[in-house]
Parts: structure tokens; C-alpha cells; sequence
């Protein structure tokens, strides 16, 4: 009797029923976007070979998805907010698995960046909700912290997932099958989360403002616009107009939401030290990742030869050490400190990268390995440790804005590294010297020279071959360079700015 009428512990009073078993859900809408992802690199090279995509059009097919997806998540994670998080999360679901039938079906270039461009609409809804029903979920932070790891780890899954299960389908299908594999995922993720997952919103929401909306989409697509025009072809005078009417833009969308009664997205949230941190330490972080990994795709199976399976199989150390670290980074945070996890984090991945700046036509596996290792353990423990900072900075009712600025900084950070750093790979690339007969298509992109040998007598074909994966493999290291530099600079800006930032430990009251 007695143990029956004691008092209820907060940590025992905030424990939701069914949490975990919700949270299965959550994962699986990270799989889907994780795995989509990363198929992509693998898939370049075939894409190249049966659309003979242009090298601009090529990154655009890489980026657009982040172009948009960075211009709508803050929208989407205030819609959220607003009409309720399961249902934005079931609907987006619904909407990314039938687009990834347009995508692999594309015959065109064109129709592929289209596609792409629209999977970046769905994309955009699913991210926040999932992050903002975590923080919804788990009101425990211990317990969050744990949930953060899990949905990080699982977005590393996904990252291993896509490669291994994209390169079998590459070897036995055609390119379009590695976008097919979302439908699965996309099926039972809707019929198990109907009936597993709450719904949540904000109890006072406010207007979902169009204006905001349309402030935020293109200011955001014009600023990576002009980034990836500028770095890609220089300075140019259209260019300069899609920058500066994209800051415009930018500038209007915040004049706006700090007039606004109930704003689409609280800008008071930035004073907060850490929250501001986090994000800087995610955008720098994934800025230097992303054109980096872009690329490194292409560089196994071009450069050294490696079939796709094989090539997906090389990358799954920078996963393992990503699920590795993220569900342990709550508890080293604990007891060490935010900053000395995030900080030590990201100087793990800026090492790691400039150790690839060594790499040649013919290094082996070891190197590549044990670099890729580091990056997965660094990025893990950064990247879960901010999404908990940046989830337990703000109350309940703003999860979904919140998250979205967290996913917003990942997606920008990804359009602007794939945009410079893989210019940095292109620009160096084209440059190359052929032999007298060479194609133009052979200095767009590695995967057209591939196809422009096949066609050349032997002894051209091999001088080609051997210029262009030379050059290809010079811009990589130059790119892992400037992909290190960000990365160091990332870690020394986290120890200040998350200086004093600690995890809670006591329970919250929902």
C-alpha cells in the first residue's frame, strides 16, 4: 500500500508510455532521408553515363535538394508547430516516397534537378517534425540525450545503409533503383506511425505567415545560389543580382519576424550563446564535410577502380564511428563538458581531413579507413551533443522552429560545401591536359572522360584516363585542404561560443 500511494519521482511523472517504440518510428523517417542521401554519390557516376549531364548540372543534381530543403525547413518546422508535428511528419513521408518514383524514373538532366528540387519540399517536413516529437516525447533529458544519440546513430545508419544497399542495386539494376528503396521505408513508416506516435503542437501557434515563408525560400535559395555561380564561373553580374536579392530577402524575412506578434521563427532564440554555437559549429561542420564526401564516391570507383558495392563497403567505418559516438556523447558531455566534446570533435575531423590531403591515385585502404573512422567518431559526437543543446535551449512549444534551424544549418552547410568544395574539385579538374582528340566532355566531369575513353583507341584512352583521374585526384586533396581549414577554425569558434554550456540533469515538467 505504501509503495502504492508514494509519491510519483518528476523523472517517473514525465515518462511517457510508449516513448521508445514512438521513437522506432522517428528512425525510420531518419533512414529514409540518410539513405537517400548518400545513394546519390554512388549513383553519379551512372547518371553521368546515361543522361551525360553537364558538370554544372551534375552539382546542381547534388545541391538542389539542399537548396531547397535549407530555404523551406524553417517553413516546414513552423507548420509543424502549427497544424501538428505527426501530421506533417505522416504526410511529407507519404509525398518523399512518391517523388523518389519521379526521381528514378527521370530521363533528363532537367527532369532529374526538378525532381530533386521537389523531393527537397518533402524532405523539408520531415527532419524538424522528427527532432521537434523527440523533444516532445522525452521530457527526461537524460533520456533525450539518449533519444538525440539514437536518432543521430540512425542517421549514421542510414548513411552506411544507402552505400552497401545502393551499390548491390547499382551492380544488378539500373541508377533510378537506388531511389526506389525509399518506398519500403516511406510504407511502414506512415502505417506504424498512425498509430504509434502523438500528436503535438503548439497550444498558441499564431498565423502561419506566407509572406515569412516566401522571404525565407528565396533568400535563402539566392544566397547558395550566388555562392555556387561564383565559385563555380566567377564573379558574374546576374550572379551578384541573385546574391544581393537573396540577402534582401534574408534581411526582410528578420525585420519581419521581430514585428511580428507570434513570428514564424522567434529570433530571440540567437541570443542564447549556445544555441547560436551550435548552429555556427553544425553549418562550419557540414560545410566542410559535404563536397568532400561528394566526391568521394566518385574517386573509389573512378579513380581506384572499385565496384559499388565495394565502394560502399569502403565507407561504412565513417558510419560505425558516427553510431559509435552518438550514443555515448550525451553521457561524455556529462562529464567533461559541451565544449570539450564538440570542440574536440570537430579538431578529430579537421585531423582526419588533412591527413587525406596526402592521398593519391593508388593509396590504400588503411589510410582511407582509419581516416574515415575519425570522421564518423568526431562528426558523431559533435553533431548529437548540439542537437541536444539546441533542443533543451528552448520550451516544448518551439521544438519544431528550433529543430528546423538546427536542420537548416546541416542542409545550408551541405548546398555550400558541395557548391565550393566541389567547385574547388571541378575548377582544378577541367584543367587538365588531354591528349590531341580528347572530347570536351572529358574535362566536364571524371564520369564523362570515363565514357569518352571507352571510345578512343587504347593507347589515347589510357593517356586520358591518366591525366583525368590525376587532376580529379588533385582537386580532392586540395578540397580536403580547405575542408580541414573550416573544420579547425569550427572547433576553436565551439570552445568559445559553448563556454559554460552544460546537458541538464533534472527532469522537466511537460
Amino acid at each position: 500500500m505504501n509503495r502504492t500511494l508514494r509519491p510519483a519521482r518528476p523523472t517517473e511523472a514525465v515518462k511517457r508510455p510508449g516513448r521508445w517504440l514512438a521513437l522506432s518510428v522517428l528512425v525510420l523517417a531518419v533512414l529514409l532521408v540518410a539513405v537517400d542521401a548518400t545513394v546519390l554519390g554512388l549513383a553519379t557516376p551512372y547518371i553521368s553515363e546515361d543522361l551525360a549531364p553537364s558538370g554544372t548540372q551534375l552539382l546542381w543534381i547534388g545541391d538542389v535538394y539542399s537548396f531547397v530543403i535549407a530555404g523551406l525547413l524553417v517553413s516546414m518546422g513552423s507548420l509543424g508547430d502549427r497544424i501538428g508535428r505527426k501530421r506533417i511528419l505522416l504526410v511529407g513521408a507519404t509525398a518523399f516516397g512518391a517523388l523518389s518514383v519521379l526521381n528514378a524514373y527521370a530521363h533528363t538532366p532537367e527532369v532529374l534537378i526538378l525532381a530533386r528540387a521537389l523531393l527537397g519540399v518533402a524532405g523539408a517536413t520531415l527532419m524538424p517534425a522528427t527532432l521537434a516529437l523527440i523533444r516532445n516525447l522525452f521530457h527526461d533529458p537524460r533520456e533525450r540525450s539518449l533519444a538525440v544519440g539514437i536518432w543521430g546513430a540512425a542517421a549514421s545508419a542510414g548513411a552506411a545503409v544507402g552505400p552497401v544497399v545502393g551499390g548491390f542495386l547499382l551492380e544488378h539494376f539500373w541508377w533510378g533503383s537506388v531511389f526506389l528503396i525509399n518506398l519500403p521505408v516511406m510504407a511502414v513508416l506512415v502505417v506504424v506511425g498512425v498509430k504509434l506516435l502523438p500528436e503535438s503542437r503548439n497550444p498558441n501557434p499564431g498565423p502561419w505567415d506566407l509572406l515569412s515563408v516566401a522571404l525565407s525560400l528565396v533568400g535563402m535559395v539566392g544566397v547558395v545560389y550566388a555562392v555556387k555561380e561564383t565559385a563555380a564561373h566567377g564573379f558574374a553580374w546576374a550572379t551578384l543580382g541573385a546574391g544581393l536579392l537573396g540577402v534582401a530577402a534574408l534581411y526582410g524575412f528578420v525585420r519581419r519576424q521581430l514585428t511580428m506578434p507570434v513570428p514564424l521563427l522567434d529570433m530571440r532564440l540567437f541570443r542564447n550563446r549556445g544555441f547560436s554555437g551550435a548552429v555556427l559549429a553544425d553549418l562550419l561542420t557540414i560545410l566542410g564535410l559535404s563536397g568532400l564526401v561528394f566526391f568521394l564516391s566518385q574517386y573509389l570507383q573512378l579513380v581506384q577502380g572499385r565496384r559499388p558495392f565495394e565502394a560502399g563497403l569502403a565507407e561504412l567505418p565513417a558510419a560505425v564511428g558516427a553510431v559509435v559516438a552518438g550514443l555515448v556523447a550525451g553521457r561524455a558531455a556529462r562529464r567533461f563538458s559541451v565544449r570539450a566534446v564538440v570542440s574536440g570533435g570537430l579538431a578529430a575531423v579537421g585531423l582526419a581531413l588533412a591527413a587525406l590531403t596526402v592521398i593519391g591515385r593508388h593509396t590504400g585502404y588503411p589510410l582511407l579507413g582509419t581516416a574515415l573512422l575519425v570522421v564518423g567518431l568526431g562528426a558523431g559526437f559533435a553533431f548529437t551533443v548540439t542537437a541536444d543543446v539546441l533542443l533543451s535551449s528552448v520550451p516544448g512549444e518551439q521544438a519544431g522552429a528550433a529543430s528546423a534551424v538546427s536542420e537548416t544549418a546541416y542542409e545550408l552547410g551541405a548546398a555550400l560545401g558541395i557548391a565550393v568544395l566541389g567547385s574547388i574539385v571541378t575548377g582544378v579538374y577541367r584543367d587538365f591536359t588531354g591528349p590531341a582528340g580528347t572530347p570536351e566532355a572529358a574535362h566536364e566531369s571524371l564520369g564523362g572522360a570515363v565514357e569518352a575513353a571507352a571510345g578512343l583507341p587504347a593507347p589515347t584512352a589510357a593517356t586520358l584516363l591518366d591525366s583525368a583521374r590525376q587532376a580529379f585526384v588533385d582537386g580532392l586533396t586540395l578540397a580536403a585542404g580547405v575542408g580541414a581549414a573550416v573544420l579547425l577554425a569550427a572547433a576553436a569558434a565551439a570552445w568559445f561560443l559553448l563556454r559554460g554550456q552544460r546537458l541538464e540533469d533534472g527532469a522537466e515538467h511537460p
